[in-house]
């Protein structure tokens, strides 16, 4: 049975589904590998994913991609996870453009080489007008720093007299923060055991389903995905997907 058969797209599916891809290193850890293969390894499985949300019918998919704090990893490691979004863009663009997907980037640009930051915008440029999957990759991201962010232009609306103190409230934050205009997550799935944000869609994410899985990152795959809708559907409909 095909991913698409075995799910009919329905309202009882999440329209925003977000992934923290957690467990490359021990992965390739319990293999006697060097860190490189399993980020290799999960970059198979981000792939593997992105098809199987888009046959599955789900409108926003936000992956967790590399975050604020992995600049503090060994400078080897943060050269090779830079040289793997390089050539993930370059590879796959082509095929996710084939299959309607549209590519969006949420984080901070400061700090990226040149390259990598016109490679970003390339991929959301060509991918624009497609209609399919809303594929969010969150790169340079962190979830203190996403608000900070937004508070920070609150305050310069307010001192600018664009806005009145009286006018801060959800809706205004929400406005200012990247992700301004996207829904929020109804379901975040984390890999490895781990069972814990991270710093990842702090705002948005507080009123998730949250679902962590044993598996690491590079085992995941759509029967994975699978399982975690089950569980979301579980919760909020006492349904389970066949």
């Amino acid at each position: 049975m095909t991913v698409a058969n075995a799910v009919q797209p329905t309202t009882s599916l999440p329209c925003h589904v977000a992934l923290i891809m957690d467990g490359n290193g021990r992965w390739a850890a319990a293999r006697h590998l060097p860190r490189q293969a399993g980020h290799r390894a999960g970059m198979e499985a981000v792939k593997r994913t992105v098809r199987a949300a888009s046959d599955i019918g789900i409108r926003y998919l936000t992956m967790f991609g590399f975050s604020a704090e992995n600049w503090k990893r060994p400078l080897l490691e943060v050269n090779y996870l830079m040289e793997l979004m390089r050539i993930f863009m370059r590879r796959e663009l082509d095929e996710l453009c084939a299959n309607n997907v549209r590519m969006t980037f949420v984080g901070e640009r400061e700090g990226l080489a040149g390259d990598i930051a016109s490679l970003l915008d390339e991929a959301s440029e060509k991918t624009n007008t497609n209609t399919g999957l809303n594929l969010r990759i969150a790169f340079n991201y962190g979830g203190q720093q996403e608000i900070l962010a937004g508070v920070q232009r609150l305050l310069d609306d307010v001192a600018a007299g664009q806005l009145d103190v009286s006018q801060i409230h959800e809706a205004a934050i929400n406005a200012r923060l990247w992700s301004a205009g996207i829904p929020d997550p109804e379901l975040v799935i984390r890999t490895s055991g781990e069972q814990r944000l991270s710093n990842f869609l702090l705002w948005q994410a507080s009123r998730a389903e949250l679902v962590f899985i044993d598996k690491k990152w590079p085992d995941f795959g759509a029967d994975d995905l699978l399982a975690a809708l089950n569980t979301y559907r579980s919760r909020t409909e006492s349904l389970v997907l066949t």
